[in-house]
C-alpha cells in the first residue's frame, strides 16, 4: 500500500477522548496540533477528566461543546450519542488510564466515552498513561493485548520521569508525537495487522468518475450542476486504502486528489465519455459516480450572448449527451468479458424505484441510489447516505447505507462491489 502523506489528516473527524489522569493537561496541546493539520475535532471528557482541566479550555480550542454526560438531555434532542459514533473518522483517547482500558477491554458502556467506542466503526487509538507499577501489571497488559485483539491501536506508553517521582514506563506520549502517529496509522497499521495477507482489492484496477460536467453556452456560460466530487474523491481514497490502483475521472471540482490516485481531468460530458470508454476495458470495476449533463447545446455560440432589446425569452435547442455508464456496461473486450459496473442514481422522489429501472435498463451490476433532497446529505455535504442494489446473474438485492461521512460510505459500497468480485480471478 502507497504510504500517505501528513496531509491525510485534513478533513478528518477526530473524536478526542479525555480520561482521569494528570496527562490530561496534554490533551490541550494535542487538540490545538489537530486543529492545526486541519482536523475536525470534537472533545468527550469522562467525569474524572475534569478534575485535571476543564471543559471550557478544550471548547475554547475546537470551537465545539465538549460532550461530558451519557444522558445530557440537550445533546440527546441534537445529535445523541449514537449519531456522535457516527460523525467519527477516527477515536483518539488520550491520556488513557488503566481504568478506562480495563472497561474497554471488558466492552463496558458505563458512561458516554465507553459507550462511544463500542458504537463507533471509527479507527480506534489510544496514548495509555499511568504509573510505571501500574502499566507492568499483569492485569494491565492481559487488557493491552485485549484491546489490541479488538483493533485499538496502542500509542506509547513512553518511559521516564512520572509525576509521582516513579521513573519508567507509562509517560503519555508527547502531542506532537501522537499527531505524527496518527499520520502514519493507516499504511502503517495495514502492514502490521496482516503482513502476508492481500489487501481487498489488490491487484485490481478501478476506474472512478466524479464531479460535474460542463456543457458550454458560448464562451462564459455552461450548463452543469451542484456536484461536488466529493463522494466520487472518497470512493478514489478508499480504494487507494482497500489496495486498488485507481484512475479517477474528473469534471471541474475545488478537491485535492488523494494520494495513490492517478486523476485525468476532463470538463464535457463527451470528453468523460471517451476517457471513460478509453480506460474502462482495461479495469475490474467501473465506477459512475460523475454528475453528467443529460444535455448539451447543439452549438456554442462563438461569442457571448447578448441580451435582445424587445425580447423578454431566450431559446436553447439542446441534444442529448452519451450515456455513459449504460456505454461502459455495453462493452465487451477481446475474450468476452467487461468490468463490474457500479451506478449511482441522485433523485428526490421515489428512490427505489427509479433506481431499480435505471440498475435494469442500463445492465449495470450495482447501483448507488442516494435522496439528494435530504436535508444534510447528497450535493456538497461531507455525509451522505444510500440504498444499494445489486445483481447477482437473475437474482437482486439491496441494502440501506444510514447517513455517515461520505469516506465511510465508499468504504462500504466498495466492500460490497469487491464481494461479489472475489471469486473472479485477477488478471
Amino acid at each position: 500500500m502507497m504510504r500517505l502523506s501528513a496531509n491525510r489528516l485534513a478533513g478528518r473527524r477526530i473524536l478526542l477522548g479525555i480520561s482521569a489522569g494528570i496527562a490530561a493537561y496534554k490533551s490541550a496541546q494535542l487538540a490545538r496540533l489537530l486543529k492545526q493539520a486541519g482536523c475536525e475535532v470534537r472533545v468527550v471528557m469522562t467525569a474524572g477528566a475534569q478534575a485535571f482541566i476543564t471543559p471550557l479550555t478544550l471548547q475554547a480550542l475546537t470551537g465545539e461543546p465538549v460532550r461530558t454526560s451519557l444522558l445530557d438531555p440537550e445533546a440527546e434532542a441534537g445529535m445523541g450519542h449514537i449519531e456522535l459514533a457516527r460523525w467519527a473518522d477516527i477515536i483518539l483517547i488520550a491520556p488513557a488510564t488503566a481504568d478506562l482500558m480495563a472497561r474497554l477491554a471488558q466492552g463496558m458502556a458505563d458512561d458516554l466515552l465507553s459507550t462511544l467506542c463500542l458504537a463507533s466503526e471509527a479507527e480506534k487509538l489510544m496514548a495509555p498513561a499511568m504509573n510505571q507499577a501500574m502499566w507492568r501489571h499483569p492485569a494491565t497488559q492481559r487488557n493491552a493485548d485485549r484491546l489490541n485483539q479488538d483493533g485499538w491501536r496502542l500509542l506509547g506508553p513512553a518511559s521516564g520521569d512520572q509525576a509521582c517521582g516513579d521513573v519508567g514506563p507509562g509517560r503519555m506520549l508527547e502531542p506532537e508525537e501522537i499527531v505524527a502517529a496518527l499520520i502514519e496509522q493507516p499504511a502503517e497499521a495495514v502492514a502490521s495487522e496482516s503482513p502476508t495477507q492481500a489487501l481487498p482489492a489488490q491487484g485490481r484496477h478501478i476506474v472512478i468518475t466524479a464531479g460535474p460536467t460542463r456543457e458550454p453556452l458560448d464562451p462564459v456560460r455552461y450548463l452543469s450542476n451542484h456536484s461536488s466530487g466529493k463522494m466520487g474523491f472518497a470512493l478514489a481514497a478508499a480504494a487507494v486504502e482497500l489496495g486498488a490502483r485507481v484512475t479517477l475521472i474528473s469534471g471541474p471540482v475545488n478537491l485535492a486528489t488523494p494520494e495513490g490516485v492517478t486523476r485525468i481531468d476532463v470538463e464535457t460530458a463527451l470528453q468523460m465519455h471517451e476517457t471513460s470508454r478509453r480506460l474502462a476495458i482495461d479495469s475490474d470495476i467501473f465506477i459512475g459516480c460523475a454528475a453528467v449533463a443529460d444535455y448539451r447545446a447543439e452549438a456554442t455560440a462563438e461569442h457571448k450572448i447578448k441580451k435582445t432589446e424587445g425580447e423578454d425569452t431566450l431559446t436553447l435547442r439542446l441534444i442529448k449527451n452519451p450515456d455513459i455508464i449504460a456505454a461502459v456496461a455495453d462493452m465487451r473486450d477481446a475474450a468476452g468479458g467487461r468490468p463490474m459496473v457500479v451506478g449511482f442514481a441522485a433523485e428526490t422522489r421515489d428512490l427505489e424505484t427509479y433506481a431499480h429501472d435505471k440498475l435494469i435498463r442500463k445492465r449495470l451490476d450495482m447501483i448507488v441510489a442516494n435522496d439528494v433532497s435530504a436535508a444534510g446529505l447528497g450535493f456538497g455535504a461531507d455525509d451522505n447516505a444510500a440504498l444499494l442494489i445489486w445483481r447477482d446473474g437473475e437474482a437482486e438485492g439491496g441494502e440501506t447505507l444510514p447517513p455517515q461521512p461520505k469516506l465511510q460510505l465508499a468504504r462500504a459500497v466498495l466492500e460490497q462491489a469487491l464481494s461479489r468480485l472475489a471469486s473472479q480471478p485477477v488478471p
